[in-house]
């Protein structure tokens, strides 16, 4: 073969290579679009159902503790300025208001994360960086809830459809380079959308292609920075995605284009906001296994950011097996890989949302009290005298053993310092509630129960809710649920008065 010969050999080798290129592209966003599409019910395992009952009743509570904050006191003066009836369309839960789906959608993603007491995905590659995973509910129950609200949908449309979002959202977010979250993306945020998408193109009965244009939609809506940590708007973030996720499958219904290939291309998702993707983290791994199943979901015991809970979990075995008291305390040192300081970076809290993303405060209110829930997390409390002095003896740093540990766990080594001379030590690698310390049915049930009467639900509706949502199969109509989660204006008030 002549030189002719073997420059135009390489020419058509190129193109056919790119054109594999191109056709693996479009064949992963179609490869989520016809998971999203074709997933039945009866394929979903009983034990995954199951989980995702757990979570969609821990996020249905913590809906209602939420729109009991600043936040939603805020939200709900905001959707009154939008000149869209109130009494119409899917329920603001823990309000008497009904607005569009996209609204409603926006209201309960940032009420369930609120408190940052929402669940948690773990890690499967060890480069993963904890972070980098999601809060994997708060953008996709909203979306599907309000759909399946407007539209008259069954309980086990509702369900479905939720485990198809919480899938797509935890797949994604286990394959985009560790880069994306390292940077400064809140993956909540960015996969959250696309999972929302998901969700709501599976309700609304998108076919494929359609679904890879939401998918497309969605992804360029992605946002969100962790730079707001530790304000209002890091729960502004899944309530944005569940919102744009909405939008983006109602658009495409309506005839609106997007690219099919928008995840993965070249100038796509995956590129843009991550550098790259492990292909090998996706492709063929959409319920295979389901995440809720394998590594699992983490339900959270403190209303607090995650990286804190292993920390608190061995925090408070140490105390009470030694009856620590706050007097005997000199010092706590507390260890953990480097990227965990990157995330928990407010050392001298002031109010109770920098206090979620402080060590020093998880540790200190646990010394001092036993116990960090809702009511431990106010300003009142992160302000008082003894709380800011016993954060002072908490040291907070990187721990050689914990950054050898690996990126996918959250290790936490504690050694605190007694006056009478002692060093009491302890480590966790996953805080309870996790999949290897996971809460029972019974005190995922209490965390609801505290949630739902922090947020002002009437007792009776409380069990109700509870009944319906672990039968969710059997519930006819959505609305039957959503009519419980109501809570009129005179009786929230009331309930705020009581704190």
């Amino acid at each position: 073969m002549g030189r002719q010969g073997v420059s135009d050999a390489i020419i058509r080798h190129r193109k056919l290579d790119q054109k594999i290129i191109m056709a693996k592209e479009i064949a992963l966003t179609a490869e989520v679009a016809r998971f999203v599409t074709r997933t039945q019910p009866a394929s979903i395992p009983r034990k995954v159902m199951h989980l995702g009952k757990r979570s969609l009743l821990d996020g249905l509570g913590l809906a209602l503790a939420g729109n009991a904050a600043e936040s939603g006191h805020i939200v709900r003066n905001y959707l009154k300025t939008l000149g869209v009836p109130l009494d119409c369309g899917a329920t603001v839960i823990g309000t008497a208001i009904k607005v569009p789906p996209r609204f409603a959608a926006f209201a309960n993603g940032i009420a369930i994360h609120a408190d940052d007491y929402d669940d948690t995905q773990l890690a499967v590659a060890s480069d993963r960086v904890y972070g980098l995973l999601t809060h994997p509910t708060a953008p996709a129950l909203p979306a599907v809830l309000a759909l399946a609200e407007r539209d008259n949908r069954s309980g086990l449309d509702l369900l479905t459809a939720f485990q198809i979002a919480v899938e797509v959202e935890t797949k994604l977010a286990e394959a985009i380079n560790p880069r994306h979250y390292s940077d400064g993306f809140h993956s909540t945020a960015t996969l959250g959308v696309i999972g929302a998408a998901a969700g709501a193109a599976r309700l609304l009965g998108l076919d494929v292609e359609q679904t890879a244009q939401a998918l497309g939609l969605g992804a360029s809506q992605a946002s969100g920075l962790r730079e707001n940590f530790g304000t209002m708007t890091k729960p502004f973030h899944p309530g944005r995605s569940a919102e744009s996720g909405v939008m983006a499958a109602e658009l495409i219904q309506l005839g609106w284009t997007a690219a099919p290939n928008a995840l993965e291309a070249k100038r796509g998702f995956f590129n843009a906001a991550g550098g790259g993707y492990d292909a090998a983290a996706i492709h063929g791994k959409l319920g295979k296994p389901w995440t809720f199943a394998m590594p699992g979901v983490s339900i959270k015991p403190h209303p607090s950011g995650s990286l804190t809970h292993p920390g608190m979990g061995a925090m408070l075995d140490l105390i009470l097996q030694h009856d620590i008291r706050p007097s005997n305390v000199v010092k706590a040192r507390i260890g953990t890989n480097r990227h965990m300081p990157n995330t928990l970076i407010h050392r001298s809290p002031k109010n109770e949302l920098q206090a979620k993303f402080s060590m020093q405060f998880c540790m200190a209110i646990l010394l001092l009290e036993r116990r960090a829930g809702l009511a431990q997390f106010t300003d009142a409390v992160v302000r008082r005298a003894d709380v800011q002095r016993m954060m002072k003896k908490i040291e907070f740093g990187v721990h050689p053993v914990a950054e050898a540990a690996g990126y996918e766990k959250m290790t936490t080594i504690i050694d605190i310092e007694l006056t009478d001379g002692r060093t009491i030590s302890g480590r966790a690698d996953f805080g309870k509630g996790s999949p290897a310390n996971p809460m029972s049915d019974a005190e995922v049930t209490e965390k609801f129960r505290e949630c739902a009467t922090w947020g002002g639900l009437p007792e009776a509706n409380i069990g109700k809710v509870i009944d319906i949502v672990f039968n969710l199969e059997q519930l006819k109509n959505t609305r039957q649920l959503t009519r419980l989660l109501a809570i009129a204006p005179a009786r929230r008030k009331a309930a705020k008065a009581k704190k």
